[in-house]
């Protein structure tokens, strides 16, 4: 028997509980081939936003399913665009609720998982845990602490393994709003760790443009004759030159140099971080915890 979205729906709404067979029908009808098609992808989040408790299975189905359905379904293969952060975000925001820890987990896996997304939907995914954190009891606990570290020291995007500005002033104000709350003790040391990365952190790494992970992709797929001849054929230019230009010949990093620069806090950065610690007039146990892992870097 075929499995029927419509008949799964209403039992849904009529209070049906998901079972761990429903999880296995619902995986068997989107994705018996690997993939899931922009209809089917609606349809998951449709039941998704019908399901009052969500099991472990459907979890664990849902963010597997939709995560590869916006990081690997659209060429090239890693790279998130635009239009897919922005399908993303409103599929999320489509009910008008405010979003669940479920959903918010799958944005952040979908950053993780990427090579490259657009900033939009990382700083997007900031602003949920900031607001969930302002809805609630101004508390950060553990699970939204895990979520903030995944999400401001994860690869996909722009500066990516470094904290980036927007970051560190979204967890600034978490501080601030959360500084009398017990938080979890996790919350401390993130703050210190990102921080102190925004002002002294430094990465070479950097994903492949767009445009080149396209060519690199057509050309693992490419089973025609040879890598020369499928240069010669992509464009009609030298296939030596476009072999050196896709795999190599790119200007080398100097790692210390670069480390140097980085660990030196510049006097924009310092006067940023003076002016986030004067601002209330009283230094607090964040601030002297940062400023103490900043002192002891310079002298390591």
């Amino acid at each position: 028997m075929s499995f029927s979205f419509s008949d799964f729906s209403a039992a849904l709404k009529a209070g049906h509980r998901i079972t761990p067979e429903d999880v296995l029908a619902v995986r068997r009808a989107v994705w018996p081939d690997g993939r899931v098609s922009d209809a089917e992808a609606g349809l998951v989040f449709d039941l998704n936003r019908l399901i009052a408790e969500p099991s472990p299975e459907w979890r664990g189905f849902f963010i597997e399913a939709m995560t590869d359905y916006v990081v690997n379904q659209k060429t090239p293969r890693g790279y998130v665009d635009e239009a897919n952060g922005d399908w993303l975000i409103a599929e999320v925001d489509r009910d008008g609720e405010p979003v669940s820890r479920l959903e918010l987990e799958l944005v952040v896996k979908v950053i993780e998982r990427a090579l490259n997304c657009p900033a939009r939907l990382r700083g997007w995914a900031l602003a949920q845990i900031e607001e969930a954190v302002g809805r609630g009891t101004r508390t950060v606990d553990a699970d939204e602490c895990r979520l903030l570290r995944r999400l401001v020291f994860a690869p996909g995007g722009e500066g990516a393994l470094v904290v980036g500005q927007d970051e560190a002033e979204a967890l600034w104000r978490l501080k601030d709003a959360c500084l009398q709350s017990d938080n979890c003790p996790e919350w401390k040391t993130l703050f210190v760790q990102a921080l102190g990365n925004h002002l002294m952190g430094f990465s070479s790494y950097a994903p492949l443009a767009r445009e080149e992970a396209a060519r690199l992709e057509a050309f693992v797929d490419d089973h025609r004759a040879s890598v020369l001849g499928f240069f010669g054929r992509m464009r009609g230019a030298n296939p030596l030159a476009e072999a050196r230009q896709l795999f190599g010949e790119k200007a080398s990093v100097d790692h210390a140099a670069g480390l140097a620069e980085a660990e030196a806090v510049t006097p924009t950065e310092q006067g940023w971080l003076d002016g986030k610690i004067e601002a209330d007039g009283a230094r607090d146990p964040y601030e002297e915890a940062l400023l103490a892992f900043v002192a002891a870097e310079k002298r390591a």
